[in-house]
């Protein structure tokens, strides 16, 4: 293609640690194939080389916590043709959402020396709570493989091929002994999303849901199972109000569990 037919390409950055991004920069290899496809219009954290919309594709890392991200992702969204979200702070509102049930204002007492001079929203939420997204790539950091088909699906004009099972029949894939049955190892695997291949517990530690919830969560049976491999209560909810917390308290039975 020469570079006027090509599709153009957005990636944005909201509240996140940018590991969402560099894990396109770490495609490496793939990237020279994909820029011969595409028009790297906008991706400040490669290149100082920023152009204006408006771009065929949107990927857009982290939540929506501040006045600016609000009016900025209005701003990408009506820019943008499609417009993808990209990890647990965009999908979800990352690990920043557990602002949300507590007191914002003494978080920025405790932070900032000079907090009046520190603007923000009551809650940090996902980027979908604003805008119509057009499709969410969960995980904290995202798969690359994941985003690599996310990418090339645009390219070739189809839905993105991502599966929705949980991460225990990544599991079974990799022949990877079950921990809560074997071990009485707590793991969140049966509730959350596939697309890390199982890391963690391949390695002997229970998967902690940076993928966020699979599409047939139960949490109801999840809790008792918890509760049966040793946890309280209490370290039931920090174990669920991590990098999803509004995904996963969003599920949690009402009243079934008490923070210690």
């Amino acid at each position: 293609m020469t570079g006027s037919d090509r599709p153009r390409l957005g990636v944005f950055k909201f509240a996140s640690c940018d590991g969402c991004q560099l894990t396109l920069l770490d495609c490496e290899e793939e990237l020279l194939p994909l820029a011969a496809e595409l028009e790297v219009a906008h991706f400040a954290e490669a290149s100082s080389d920023i152009r204006p919309g408006p771009y065929q594709l949107a990927l857009v890392e982290g939540s929506v916590s501040t006045p600016e991200h609000l009016e900025r992702i209005r701003r990408i969204r009506a820019e943008s043709r499609h417009l993808v979200t990209i990890g647990a702070c965009a999908t979800a509102g990352g690990i920043q959402a557990l602002r949300n049930s507590a007191d914002g204002d003494a978080f920025r007492a405790t932070v900032y020396a000079e907090p009046e001079y520190i603007e923000s929203l009551a809650t940090s939420t996902p980027v979908s709570a604003h805008v119509p997204v057009d499709f969410e790539l969960r995980g904290c950091p995202i798969d690359r493989g994941q985003l690599l088909e996310v990418i090339t699906s645009f390219l070739a004009g189809r839905r993105p091929d991502i599966p929705d099972h949980s991460v225990c029949f990544a599991c079974k894939r990799r022949g990877t002994t079950c921990l809560p049955v074997a071990r009485g190892i707590p793991c969140l695997g049966p509730v959350t999303h596939a697309g890390c291949g199982a890391l963690c517990p391949a390695y002997g530690r229970g998967c902690y849901g940076c993928f966020g919830p699979s599409a047939s969560t139960n949490m109801p049976a999840m809790i008792p199972l918890l509760r049966s491999d040793g946890m309280s209560d209490g370290d039931i909810v920090r174990f669920l109000h991590t990098y999803n917390v509004e995904d996963f308290a969003a599920l949690e039975p009402p009243g079934a569990l008490e923070e210690d």
